[in-house]
This record gives C-alpha cells, sequence and structure tokens, in this order.
C-alpha cells in the first residue's frame, strides 16, 4: 500500500483563534465611516456567524461590501493583516495535541492554503508545528487548486483532507471517494464528511486511527468511530 496521505488547511484548521481574522478587520476598518463600529461588527459575527458565512474570513468580506469598502481595499487589507500573522496583533494557536499528532504520525504531512506564505513559517513556529508538515503549498487556489494537487498524486493512494471549508477543503476529495475531516462550527448543508467534530484536537484519534488502517489496508475509515 503506498504510504497515507494527510492533507490539512491551514487558517481555521491548523491555526486557531481570531488573531487574523481581527487584525484583518482593522485593515479594513479605515476605509469605513467607522473604524471602532466595524471591528466590533466583526467580532459580533465571529462570536456568532450566520448561518450562510462560509468561514471569517468571509464574514468579514461580506461586512467590508456592506460598509462599502471596494474590492481594492479589501484585497490591499487582506495582505496588510498577513504581515501580522504569528505575532501579537495576530495570534495563533494550535489544537492541543496536534504537534505530537504529526510528529508521530506514519503518513505524508501537507499543509495546503489558499493563504501567501507571507509569515507562514514564523506562524507555524509559535505554534510549535515548524518542520512537522513534509511539503507546504501556498496560493494554492482551493478548491481548482486541490483537484490538482490530487490529480498528482495519483490513483490507490490513501488519502484525508481536514479542512473547515466543505467546498474549498473538502470537496474536491470526496467527489472523488476519499476521505475527509471537517473541523468548526461554520456550517454547510452540502457537507458529508466522513468525520465531523468542533475542534480539531477531538479528531485527533479518529485521524489516527484511519492512518493505521490505511496503512495496512483495513476497511475504509469510514466505518471507524467519527464524530457526528
Amino acid at each position: 500500500m503506498p504510504r497515507p496521505v494527510l492533507i490539512f488547511d491551514f487558517d481555521g484548521t491548523v491555526a486557531l483563534g481570531d488573531g487574523p481574522l481581527l487584525a484583518y478587520a482593522r485593515a479594513v476598518a479605515v476605509h469605513t465611516a467607522s473604524a471602532d463600529d466595524f471591528v466590533s461588527a466583526v467580532a459580533a459575527q465571529l462570536a456568532a456567524p450566520a448561518d450562510d458565512v462560509i468561514d471569517g474570513y468571509d464574514a468579514v468580506r461580506r461586512l467590508a461590501l456592506e460598509a462599502d469598502v471596494d474590492d481594492t481595499a479589501l484585497a490591499a487589507a487582506y495582505t496588510r493583516s498577513r504581515t501580522q500573522l504569528g505575532g501579537p496583533d495576530a495570534p495563533v494557536s494550535a489544537a492541543p495535541g496536534l504537534a505530537d499528532f504529526l510528529a508521530r504520525v506514519d503518513a505524508e504531512r501537507l499543509l495546503v492554503t489558499n493563504a501567501p506564505s507571507t509569515r507562514l513559517d514564523e506562524a507555524l513556529s509559535a505554534m510549535g508545528l515548524d518542520a512537522l508538515f513534509d511539503r507546504i503549498v501556498t496560493d494554492a487556489a482551493k478548491p481548482a487548486g486541490l483537484e490538482a494537487l490530487l490529480d498528482d498524486l495519483g490513483d490507490g493512494v490513501p488519502v484525508l483532507t481536514v479542512g473547515d471549508v466543505w467546498r474549498n477543503d473538502l470537496a474536491p476529495a470526496h467527489a472523488r471517494g476519499l476521505d475527509t475531516a471537517l473541523v468548526g462550527g461554520y456550517l454547510d448543508p452540502s457537507a458529508t464528511p466522513t468525520f465531523r467534530a468542533d475542534t480539531l484536537d477531538e479528531l485527533l484519534p479518529a485521524l489516527a486511527a484511519w492512518v493505521e488502517a490505511a496503512s495496512v489496508d483495513a476497511p475504509p475509515a469510514a466505518h471507524l468511530s467519527s464524530h457526528a
């Protein structure tokens, strides 16, 4: 059997916390009529997301559009916010046990993100995750970019994708009959993952069992214990 492959998303999956989102909101806020009101509105949306919001970045984008912030200013604000990633103005943290899991798991560990490479190494180091991924792909342009990556892996490779946005991080893998793990509280009625949990640390035992089963050509992960 080929070595199993675990594909992790970054923001909202590996990197937790609202720090980067609030940094983004502050960068957007300078283009609004009331910066404090905009940041407060974002914080409230993050605390209680609307049902149709994809993730925290989508929440910021929607509120920015309502505040008449144009796409150029929005893109510039996002770029500025990434220069703070992992620092005191945009702190991030890793799920408990993730570093130990990545260090011990017998699988190819990929980090695939639509975000740029800006301060990614620094953020991983701040979370204690430096040197724990075999390959890092930035500016991945998921979902299409995930399709291309899966093509490159070839047929017959056991793959499990882990992410917080169904349509970007998991749906392309699911469409190929591959296993998926959805993490986080954002809802998507079309999502049908193999595993699901509010936090990544809850999923780690199921991921470890999946790797063990895939390594010995055991029954599919769908038969393993998972979070509903």
